[in-house]
């Protein structure tokens, strides 16, 4: 049985192998060389080119800070991609968005920059104005302009024209200028676009642009007119922001350039809320025991209010994020910890402050003449978590009378 067994299996294996080798009587397991591409089309290869926007983003999204600003000059592509915004959605998710605070000056050289980075001014080198605006231009459009970002793309907006610079190639170029002149107006970025309002005598429009395709367009008007108002924005709402309200018969308050016919002025102490998703206005909200808004921006969902009312001061923060469960907690006003300015100080005339929002932090810039003993380029920086405020890094000289806007790039 053993001897059956063992031929038995014998003849099976032997069967077996065999079966492993293919016949060469048989067409079938006759294996074909592989077809050489043409010398006119060599073989396709996956490249990060060839990849989908959404794999490429998710890709460039991981990236340093520090490598973007050279990535966008890769192609237009990829530069499309990272001033889009789902790059900046992706970044903001993972943590990766950098919050900074730039200062514009004009120079008799052209555009110069300071840039808050690790406690510290970062100053840039001095770019020159080019197409038609000359550097008198210049020097008057940054007098009354006011700042806003996208990205990181900066745009001044002034009263017969606009700027933008980009932080990336610290390049600069000029843009449409608004449909109607301005001056001291409000002005914020919101979902990508900028919008306007104030600062004529003549006209209560909104404008919003796109810089896409470099174009203002009238979207609304707003429910008052006012003059040297603040914008802020959160949530997809535009703030406009205190300044004084025009009404209808003296117009002392005003200046020569922008007085109307028949026109007065008094301070506006409250808030235009502007929804640009729905185009509609929401209910204005009164500014906490009146007087003049003297700085205002919007930071970790709420917007900040410095308000002035005699030689008083206090400061303030709103609930800016719409909630879902019937808007519980939207519009609730707080007040907190008062600047703590040096004893010199005191409100007056000369005296101005600007607010930049970066990140969870709100930046004080103080500018006015020297005064008793203290300089220009005061700077504080209050904590929005900890509710705390602290001594920032003083302004070097040539950006103490700039324009200040908060990045994220």
């Amino acid at each position: 049985m053993s001897s059956e067994r063992e031929s038995c299996n014998s003849r099976h294996f032997t069967w077996f192998v065999k079966s492993c080798f293919p016949s060469p009587n048989d067409a079938v397991a006759k294996l074909t060389s592989p077809p050489q591409p043409h010398p006119k089309y060599p073989p396709l290869a996956t490249t990060l080119s060839s990849l989908p926007d959404d794999i490429v983003l998710d890709c460039l999204s991981r990236v340093p800070p520090a490598s973007l600003p050279a990535l966008s000059l890769v192609c237009r592509r990829w530069s499309r991609l990272l001033r889009s915004p789902a790059f900046s959605h992706l970044r903001r998710r993972r943590l990766l968005l950098r919050h900074t605070a730039v200062a514009i000056a004009a120079t008799d050289l052209g555009l110069s920059t300071a840039t808050l980075l690790d406690s510290a001014w970062h100053p840039s080198l001095f770019v020159p104005c080019f197409d038609a605006l000359s550097l008198h231009n210049f020097h008057s459009l940054l007098a009354h302009a006011r700042a806003c970002s996208t990205g990181p793309r900066i745009y001044v907006v002034g009263r017969s024209a606009t700027l933008q610079y980009d932080t990336w190639t610290a390049s600069v170029s000029t843009r449409a200028a608004t449909v109607f002149p301005r001056k001291k107006f409000a002005l914020s970025s919101v979902a990508e676009k900028i919008y306007v309002s104030g600062g004529n005598s003549r006209t209560s429009a909104v404008e919003e642009y796109d810089p896409e395709t470099d174009t203002w367009n009238v979207v609304s008007n707003a429910p008052r007119m006012r003059y040297g108002c603040i914008g802020a924005s959160v949530d997809g709402v535009f703030y406009v922001i205190g300044g004084l309200r025009i009404g209808a018969s003296e117009q002392n308050l005003l200046p020569r350039a922008s007085r109307g016919t028949e026109a007065h002025a008094a301070y506006a102490s409250s808030m235009d809320l502007f929804d640009v998703e729905a185009r509609v206005w929401l209910r204005s909200r009164s500014v906490p025991n009146g007087g003049c808004v003297v700085a205002a921006c919007a930071a970790a969902g709420r917007v900040y209010l410095l308000t002035s009312h005699a030689v008083e001061y206090s400061f303030w923060s709103f609930n800016a994020r719409r909630k879902r469960d019937n808007g519980r907690g939207f519009g609730e006003w707080c007040r907190i910890k008062s600047p703590p300015l040096p004893a010199q100080l005191r409100m007056d005339t000369r005296m101005r402050f600007s607010f930049v929002g970066i990140g969870d932090k709100v930046v004080l810039i103080q500018s006015l003449n020297e005064v008793r003993g203290v300089k220009e380029g005061f700077v504080l920086v209050y904590d929005c978590v900890a509710g705390n405020w602290r001594r920032g890094v003083d302004l070097p000289e040539v950006y103490r009378r700039a324009t200040y806007v908060g990045v994220e790039c």
